[in-house]
């Protein structure tokens, strides 16, 4: 024996007020949340001084397994150059080692004539 059954309907949604509680403002005046007392939020000079020293020229070479090297030598003086293949990298490599020697931002001036 079978009874028959009804559809259920589905629930209705609330008609009243949110059950969900409103969050709490954040404090208006004060430290920001989360910062301990006594720690500095003010973001500072970085203490340690560098010796003066900064990169002028860069040689990039890229030679992955089973690929074709290639090499890109720049220099803040405005030289710019590059190869492709085994050989012409190798050269690139040589011409950017003399380049060391010649080029004008490494050595000013008056230390050219004293040498």
């Amino acid at each position: 024996m079978n009874t028959p059954t009804t559809p259920k309907s589905p629930p209705r949604p609330p008609t009243g007020p949110c059950a969900a509680k409103p969050s709490a403002a954040p404090p208006a005046v004060g430290e920001p949340k989360g910062v301990a007392e006594g720690v500095p939020i003010a973001v500072r000079p970085d203490p340690q001084a560098g010796d003066g020293r900064f990169p002028i020229a860069w040689l990039h070479i890229c030679a992955p397994r089973g690929t074709v090297p290639t090499a890109t030598s720049k220099c803040l003086c405005g030289r710019d150059r590059s190869a492709v293949g085994h050989h012409k990298v190798l050269a690139l490599i040589d011409d950017h080692e003399a380049h060391r020697d010649a080029c004008p931002l490494r050595l000013p001036p008056e230390g050219r004539a004293a040498a």
